[in-house]
């Protein structure tokens, strides 16, 4: 009994000792592990300033290039000057001088461009290669101090990703991984344009170009050239082929689905490389690919915003001169019935003049009447004068389309437009299938101050929450009544809805799903209105 204490005593004494020297292992491993992540992280950040210098001495590049085209456009400048004055002696002799000092500069300038944008790649694939070289040789202490434990930790993180990555292309993505547009512009300044994102997009590709070169974008564990070389050639080339064809359709609303499927098929080729002898594209190369995804995503955002615009502008400019058009031609309607009444009064002037005692009376009423018309004639002409003069006057509206959009959700627009119901038929008409109803009109001296005002304090009750040109509100009618008399505007309200149309189309269905006779009247009047309208377009063309 005594030998079995002792040796249970010895036993745990071990585990004790055992557990200790691990305990002070893992502990050294995690401070080396950090150490080494630290490492990484710096010489991260050295590709990082190398790619921009190579981006710098590319630029510097161009600048000489059209120095040289500068120089040359004044060489033919000279050659066309010096045509003029054959007599003189010494013009081609200077000619010749002057083309040989461009083409030495020339040359001089291309030579020091790329000496440095070698000697700029030559740091760039030495950084990249001293972080494969540490990351390799962190991998390889953890594999010596932990042993068999880190290298089955790591192909289980493998074939946990590609099992996932299978699931994905099984199932499909769907909306999980959507990312929205506005994350990818975060980091850019607001004045940044498409060429400029274009022109990070060709770097990202030069960088993943310059790392299949240096043999950066894969690793294998043959031996023997040959065959290592085959192995990385057949990674690279398979996943590249996945890659093309997922940024072939890049758009800027699917950039996290996309990368999703970049990492996916990273994590299959990885896999299926192990086959041969471990064959695996670098994390680094990944990393680089999906740069280049995230500027073409950036580029492409920009693009659709820039068209946005352009389609605002374009609507903008159409609505102005529309509105300029109904000024004009009311500000002539009125100036010619401003005649007719001035005429009409002078004839009942005359009339008054000229009648009885009795007639006049009625002459005098006449003449009245036509007073009032004029006054009121002269009111329309000066109105339309002043919308016409005062760019910022204009009717803020509210309207809705229970049959389009459903309940509680409301357009809040503005337009100039002297008859401004013109607009809300012009947004009905074709858009939508029923007509919109108008809940409030206002007229402001500053109608787009007072749209702005109403946009930004139902921000958050925006439908559409990705284009804030959209200016419809998921929002209760009295909840902008209440705002509007805060900012104490005072109009007409309509609070009800009419939708005569949606609400007689909802009568219909019923009818028809009830009565058969209905049901086949309404379809000879549904064809009927069709030929009528095929035989009235054929006359118009």
């Amino acid at each position: 009994m005594e030998l079995i204490l002792i040796g249970a005593a010895a036993a745990l004494i071990y585990l004790v000792v055992q557990s200790a020297r691990h305990q002070k292992a893992r502990a050294t491993l995690l401070t080396e592990r950090n150490q080494l992540l630290g490492r990484i992280k710096q010489l991260d950040d050295l590709a990082s300033a190398q790619r921009r210098e190579i981006q710098v001495l590319l630029d510097e590049a161009k600048v000489a290039a059209q120095r040289y085209v500068d120089q040359s456009n004044r060489l033919k400048t000279l050659q066309a000057q010096l045509e003029r004055y054959q007599a003189l002696a010494d013009v081609e002799a200077e000619v010749e001088k002057l083309n040989d000092e461009i083409k030495s500069q020339k040359d001089l300038m291309l030579k020091t461009s790329r000496q440095r944008l070698e000697q700029a790649e030559a740091r760039l694939s030495s950084a990249l290669a001293e972080a494969e070289r540490i990351v390799s040789s962190a991998h390889t202490k953890a594999e010596e101090i932990a042993g068999e434990a880190y290298g089955a930790a790591g192909r289980l993180k493998e074939l946990t990703e590609a099992a996932a990555a299978i699931k994905n292309k099984i199932e499909g993505y769907g909306d999980s991984y959507i990312i929205p547009t506005y994350h990818l512009l975060d980091d850019l300044a607001d004045e940044i344009g498409y060429t400029e994102a274009g022109q990070k997009l060709k770097a990202a590709r030069e960088l993943t170009k310059l790392m299949v070169r240096n043999g950066q974008a894969a690793v294998c564990d043959y031996a023997e050239t040959n065959r290592r070389s085959t192995a990385i050639r057949f990674v690279t080339d398979a996943f590249n082929g996945k890659v093309d064809s997922i940024l072939s359709r890049a758009k800027s609303d699917n950039h996290g689905t996309l990368e999703k499927e970049i990492r996916d098929s990273f994590a299959l080729v990885n896999v299926n490389g192990a086959s041969f002898r471990n064959a695996r594209v670098t994390e680094a190369y990944l990393l680089a690919r999906l740069e280049e995804l995230r500027w073409a995503a950036i580029a492409q955002a920009i693009r659709d915003q820039e068209r946005e615009e352009q389609r605002r502008l374009r609507e903008q400019i159409r609505e102005e001169e529309k509105a300029r058009r109904e000024y004009e031609r009311a500000i002539k309607e009125a100036a010619k019935e401003e005649q007719n009444l001035r005429k009409a009064m002078e004839k009942a002037e005359a009339q008054v003049a000229a009648s009885s005692e009795a007639q006049r009376a009625e002459f005098e009423a006449k003449l009245a009447l036509l007073q009032e018309q004029l006054r009121q004639a002269e009111e329309k002409n000066q109105r339309a004068l002043s919308m016409a003069q005062q760019t910022r006057t204009g009717h803020v509206y509210v309207i809705s389309n229970i049959g389009s959009f459903g309940e509680d959700v409301f357009k809040i627009g503005m337009t100039r437009r002297l008859e401004p119901t013109d607009r809300i038929r012009e947004l009905g008409d074709a858009s939508v299938p029923f007509e919109f109803d108008v809940h409030a009109m206002i007229f402001s001296e500053d109608a787009p101050s007072l749209e702005k005002q109403l946009h930004r304090h139902f921000l958050r009750q925006q439908v559409n929450k990705v284009n804030p040109r959209k200016e419809f509100f998921r929002i209760g009618i009295t909840d902008i009544k209440q705002e509007l008399e805060v900012l104490g505007v005072q109009t007409q309200w309509s609070m009800a809805a009419q939708a005569r149309e949606y609400r007689e189309t909802l009568q219909i269905d019923q009818q028809i799903r009830e009565n058969p006779v209905v049901a086949a009247e309404w379809t000879r009047h549904q064809i009927q209105f069709e030929e009528v309208s095929d035989e009235t377009e054929a006359v118009v063309e």
